[in-house]
């Protein structure tokens, strides 16, 4: 007589379907302990991590601001002229949230994930790979955060601006951190070594500090590019933060704040699938 036990469990029909990949996050409290410990490591490490991140832009900042700016000296913007240092600085300020937050989810977090084996340790405790993305791009949004803070302290001292509207401007360069980690993370996801985030940074990042505002104003762009580059999340966050800076308030600040909005949510999520689908190969 056939063991109808055995054959039940044999049967495909009686075991539950795997999750999807794409199953919307699942996420807990528990993100908090891998995002502290983060913080423990680095800061052991805050003072040179803080020099490395702000050197750049500020040399940025000084060879193009008051080098090319005193030739230059103002540009026009929205009818009004501006001095190009404060034009610059505004977009350099959002391109560094950018790059700070995108090499954090990117080369530390694959240092992690991949070489140092950190997340499979972590794994073995109570803690969901949902968990440990999140506190990923939240990290890299922090590290991103405190960067900009001083550098934004740096301009403050320089006189570039004293409008007390930027202190609208922590919680939306936060958000643009937020954003451009969890694009970041899916390219993390995808690398097999630290030369595949070259092409995200030249394909990506680079085209991307020059269509969006940063050095000039987009009007002076041909028409489709200009176009193209009103898709580009920095653009939205430069069109947030350069009005503050000129001490005004930006112009359809809900459209900016959704597409940000949009660009971190989709963002996170398909890292998050391709994550799911890389630990269970």
């Amino acid at each position: 007589m056939p063991d109808e036990s055995h054959t039940m469990q044999s049967d495909p029909a009686h075991h539950p379907p795997s999750p999807s990949f794409w199953e919307p996050p699942r996420v807990s409290w528990r993100w908090w302990p891998v995002w502290l410990r983060h913080l423990l490591v680095w800061r052991k490490l805050a003072i040179p991590s803080l020099v490395g991140n702000i050197a750049e832009p500020l040399m940025w900042l000084v060879a193009f601001g008051y080098g090319l700016g005193a030739l230059v000296g103002t540009v026009e913007l929205q009818g009004e002229r501006v001095p190009y240092i404060l034009f610059l600085a505004s977009g350099s300020i959002c391109m560094s949230a950018m790059n700070a937050a995108s090499f954090e989810a990117l080369y530390s977090a694959f240092s992690r994930m991949h070489v140092q084996k950190t997340w499979d340790g972590i794994l073995n405790a109570p803690v969901r790979l949902d968990d440990i993305v999140l506190a990923e791009m939240l990290w890299a949004a922090f590290k991103s955060l405190f960067t900009i803070s001083a550098i934004l302290g740096v301009m403050l001292a320089l006189g570039i601006s004293h409008s007390p509207k930027l202190l609208l401007a922590w919680p939306i360069l936060a958000l643009v951190g937020i954003t451009f980690s969890s694009l970041a993370l899916v390219f993390n996801a995808l690398a097999k070594g630290y030369d595949f985030f070259t092409y995200y940074f030249t394909l990506g990042l680079t085209p991307m500090m020059f269509l969006s505002g940063v050095f000039f104003p987009l009007e002076q762009l041909p028409n489709a590019v200009r176009w193209f580059s009103e898709i580009l999340p920095l653009s939205h966050a430069i069109a947030l933060i350069r009005p503050l800076f000129m001490d005004r308030w930006p112009e359809n600040t809900a459209i900016h704040l959704l597409v940000l909005l949009g660009y971190a949510a989709i963002g996170f999520w398909i890292a998050l699938a391709l994550t799911r689908k890389r630990f269970a190969a």
